[in-house]
């Protein structure tokens, strides 16, 4: 198997050279000469697509050879940047590479370019470069440069160094026809391989769905104002594609950021990044902060439309915005006790209306650690070919691709709609650009698109309630009108409340927290012989809550005689301890749980598997009503009860609750706190 796999891979690089040629670079080649100077990877590939794209042994030798002499003469290291200044003095003239960005100096009316190794500022560059690539003036772009030194005493505030000759280090041009053309001699699943070597991975280590991660994080350089985030453990390779694959793209390394910078500046009218760059990415999340108080309410803007207004104008611009974090504990755990947008920074985390901007949320904790075997030696595009690909694909759209063979489910709302045909169109623009596909492939994008816009819907269930409340989320089969639904992998087990008997004193409750978020709380009691005691832990400085419980235990001692003649008081103690199984804060609202927790603690009974109990009452036994039913039912059912107890009274309430919540849960009522206690343990 393995050497028929080999044979396979050897085929492709036949293949794909002699379709591609002069356009594809064996990978290894990069890695080789990567380790020795710290240039993104497009500024090496360029410099080996001119010298080494091809396939014959011999040719490529000689080439790696030039251009580690170019690089060894003309790459400008940090710390050699004294010498090579010096260099530039003695000889008159010197090419050098570096990035370099430009600014407009308006007391002098020049542009003046500033060189990120040599460490050189002010030095006066023609207009005409800045016209051309404007970009020099947005982060910078890396070139080959010929300078100049020329020193003039007259001239005090001149810089001697000139440049006489600037090069972008970006392929000039490019034939979209040819990819397209090219596309035609290849299979899906070859396409899917060359294009991961082409960012550097190698196919055959990794699985399908691992596969169709890594092509979506290419989908921001394709598709125009997506917004994707990709949150998962270290080391699996996030921000790679931002940083090194494409010199469309920006890295914004966590931290301050400001509006003028992202967005417009209104001192200098200039539009931001998101006016220069096809894709804006945040590295780790965590850290993002604006100066500005407006900053997320633009960027929200800005995420929706494509547009954002400052001062007395309305900007367009297209770039995705892509938001890379770390998450730090298991998912299973975060699913459990919060949401997967946690990571977020606090005042992005609780805002629904941001996270519902993203169109597709990336599972980043199914991507293994990057090792290795998993970066690739075959061949690959040149990724700056690559990167021009993806350029001209975003003045095109794909999305009505799924027009064609299917519609979208009635759970979808518009934005849950957008997001999806976003994804289908990306997705389907860096397969099929050829447009040659069939309905089991649309299908195959549709289903992935699908699932990554509904695990964005499960979080904003999480942390919006109610408005979010649609998730089932599915597809229509234009011909047979079959319904397909499709789910979320991780929101399978771990649910807060297990399945099968609990233990006897043990009881759930479900209500406001301190934070105002619904929550899942469990009570835990325990009777131990002793003289009469109530001690309650992990209740804290909540006032409210200990006389929630207190008022429990009152009505308990008062009236258990009524419940049953076996329960002891004076020689037993009762230990109560609360946890707060989501951490939003504890509930006040808990008389009824705990009293029907003293009594399954008293009698030895547990109480009915997979049961919440709702309700509050006051010390005279006067039953409260439930606030916010639907939205508390909802947190019911996701935490994975199957019957709920209810006070009477909030039978009105049941018509506020969606259908489909219904049938879920078995509803039980009681009119009064012994009724709660009898129906809780299911006995007479």
């Amino acid at each position: 198997m393995e050497n028929m796999n080999e044979v396979n891979v050897i085929e492709l690089d036949k293949k794909l050279n002699s379709v591609f040629a002069g356009r594809v670079v064996r990978k290894d080649l990069t890695k080789l000469i990567k380790e020795g100077a710290n240039v993104p990877i497009y500024v090496l590939e360029y410099l080996l697509g001119m010298y080494a794209a091809t396939d014959d042994d011999e040719s490529i030798k000689e080439g790696v050879a030039r251009v580690k002499k170019i690089l060894s003469e003309n790459f400008v290291r940090p710390d050699e940047a004294e010498k090579i200044k010096s260099k530039i003095r003695e000889i008159g003239q010197y090419s050098i590479i570096d990035k370099v960005s430009v600014r407009l100096n308006p007391k002098k009316d020049t542009y003046e370019a500033e060189f990120s190794n040599l460490g050189l500022k002010d030095v006066p560059i023609s207009a005409n470069y800045v016209k051309e690539y404007d970009k020099l003036l947005a982060g910078g772009i890396w070139c080959m440069l010929k300078m100049d030194y020329f020193f003039d005493e007259e001239l005090k505030n001149v810089s001697p160094f000139s440049i006489s000759n600037l090069k972008p280090i970006q392929m000039p041009n490019m034939d979209l026809n040819e990819i397209i053309e090219g596309r035609k001699n290849f299979t899906k699943d070859e396409w899917i391989d060359i294009l991961v070597r082409s960012t550097g991975m190698e196919p055959t280590q990794l699985n399908d769905r691992v596969k169709w991660h890594l092509l979506l994080r290419l989908v921001p350089l394709v598709e125009n104002n997506y917004n994707m985030c990709e949150l998962g453990p270290r080391g699996t390779g996030k921000s790679h594609v931002y940083k090194e694959i494409s010199p469309n793209s920006i890295l914004v390394s966590g931290g301050q950021t400001t509006v003028a910078n992202l967005f417009y500046n209104m001192s200098s009218r200039t539009v931001g990044l998101v006016g220069m760059w096809d894709v804006v990415a945040f590295d780790e999340v965590a850290g993002i902060r604006f100066k500005d108080k407006d900053g997320i309410q633009i960027m929200k803007d800005f995420m929706a439309s494509g547009s954002f207004a400052r001062g007395k104008e309305e900007k367009a611009a297209s770039a995705s915005m892509v938001f890379v974090g770390n998450i730090n504990q298991s998912v299973d755990s975060l699913i459990k006790t919060s949401h997967l947008f946690a990571p977020f920074p606090e005042e992005m985390a609780n805002d629904s209306a941001f996270f519902d901007r993203m169109h597709y949320y990336l599972p980043g904790w199914e991507i293994p650690k990057m090792r290795p075997d998993f970066f690739t030696d075959r061949y690959g595009f040149i990724v700056d070919y690559l990167a021009e690909y993806f350029r001209e694909m975003r003045k095109r759209s794909f999305s009505d691709a799924i027009d064609r063979y299917f519609k979208l489910g009635n759970n979808l709302n518009q934005r849950d709609v957008n997001g999806v045909r976003r994804t289908v169109s990306g997705l389907m623009k860096l397969l099929y650009p050829h447009e040659d596909y069939t309905k089991e492939d649309v299908e195959e994008v549709l289903q992935y698109a699908l699932e990554g816009r509904r695990r964005v819907k499960e979080q904003l269930k999480k942390i919006g309630g109610m408005e979010f409340y649609d998730v089932m989320f599915s597809y229509i089969d234009k011909e047979s009108l079959q319904e397909e639904y499709v789910s979320v992998p991780e929101q399978g087990g771990g649910k807060l409340i297990p399945e099968g008997m609990g233990k006897p004193g043990h009881v759930y409750t479900v209500g406001a927290g301190e934070s105002g978020m619904i929550g899942v709380f469990k009570l835990e009691n325990q009777v131990v012989s002793g003289s009469g005691k109530f001690e309650k832990s992990g209740v804290g400085s909540n006032r409210g809550v200990k006389e929630s419980l207190d008022t429990a235990y009152r009505y308990f001692t008062a009236n258990s005689k009524s419940i049953s003649g076996s329960i002891a008081i004076k020689t037993k103690d009762y230990l109560m301890h609360i946890a707060d199984l989501q951490g939003i804060g504890l509930t006040p609202q808990l008389a009824i749980a705990e009293l029907i927790g003293l009594c399954s603690g008293a009698l030895e009974k547990p109480v009915q598997e997979s049961t919440v109990v709702l309700g509050n009452m006051t010390v005279g036994g006067t039953i409260e009503k439930v606030e916010e039913f639907a939205n508390v039912l909802q947190v019911c059912v996701d935490a994975g009860a199957k019957k709920v107890l209810i006070p009477a009274s909030s039978v009105v309430d049941f018509q506020t609750v969606p259908s489909d919540l219904l049938i879920k849960v078995q509803p039980i009522f009681y009119s009064d706190p012994i009724d709660a206690v009898f129906k809780a343990l299911g006995v007479g």
